[in-house]
């Protein structure tokens, strides 16, 4: 009777061990998939760059999720997976913030940009932006691209612009408002709209659109893209990934894109 304990003894050790040994594997795979990055449309290129760099430097896939803030925000709020989220706005982090749903400390403002009034390549008008410029007869019967002005941060940012220069009201019932910067952007570049506005950095990367003139600094709220890792991430690669987009290097890949570096790397 002894040596039957003493056996069954050993067996539930066994399989306790085993049991360790199968618990244990899928917390330390974890440790290895990909990380789930939320990001406003006009980061595109530069973020897929840098992915790109960091994953042959670390091994490490960044698996990129772009379109407006405002979606990307509400996504989460709906509990979409992912490890951190950068807004093209403060007014969509904050909401987050609010809900308890950064990992505390981890918020910081990586990014600064510009708004610009855009048209086709091919158009040959010549404008400069101030109080009450003529925007509406630029326009004609044609429309002005804009982000959603309730919602999409570059359309905000563009509205509050235009309220700012007194030509809101001149305007507002030719807006084409778009679910996010870069379909703004569209359709300036296939001439479906005679004008638009979009961040600066966009209107460099399309060849169908040049820019008129840049919007006043002063006409609207500072263009900031705040970074914050998600309370909800268990990627222990989301603190180090937001820490390399404020290293050096990866400020240089901004920078040459077109947008203000504002963190400063640690």
């Amino acid at each position: 009777m002894a040596r039957a304990v003493k056996a069954g003894g050993k067996a539930q050790l066994l399989v306790a061990v085993l049991v360790g040994v199968f618990v244990a594997q899928p917390q330390a795979s974890m440790a290895g998939d990909s990380l789930t990055v939320f990001a406003a449309a006009s980061l595109k290129e530069t973020l897929s760059t840098l992915a790109d760099s960091w994953k042959k430097e670390t091994g490490q896939e960044v698996k990129l999720s772009f379109a407006a803030s405002s979606a990307l925000a509400k996504q989460i709020d709906e509990g979409a997976p992912a490890d951190l989220f950068i807004s093209a706005d403060l007014a969509w982090m904050d909401h987050l913030d609010k809900a308890g749903e950064l990992a505390p400390g981890s918020r910081v403002d990586l990014l600064g940009n510009r708004i610009v009034l855009v048209a086709p390549a091919a158009s040959t008008l010549k404008i400069s932006i101030a109080p009450n410029f003529d925007l509406a007869g630029l326009l004609g019967k044609e429309r002005l691209a804009m982000g959603n002005v309730a919602a999409v941060p570059a359309g905000v940012y563009g509205k509050a612009a235009l309220e700012k220069l007194g030509i809101w009201d001149s305007v507002k019932e030719r807006v084409a408002q778009a679910d996010n910067v870069r379909a703004a952007l569209a359709l300036v570049s296939r001439q479906e709209a005679a004008l638009g506005i979009v961040y600066e950095t966009d209107a460099k990367i399309d060849p169908g659109v040049r820019i008129l003139d840049r919007f006043p600094e002063t006409s609207h709220p500072p263009i900031v893209y705040p970074a914050a890792v998600l309370k909800s991430s268990a990627n222990p690669q989301a603190k180090a990934f937001l820490a390399y987009l404020q290293a050096p290097k990866a400020s240089e890949v901004f920078k040459a894109a077109g947008f203000t570096a504002l963190a400063k790397s640690n």
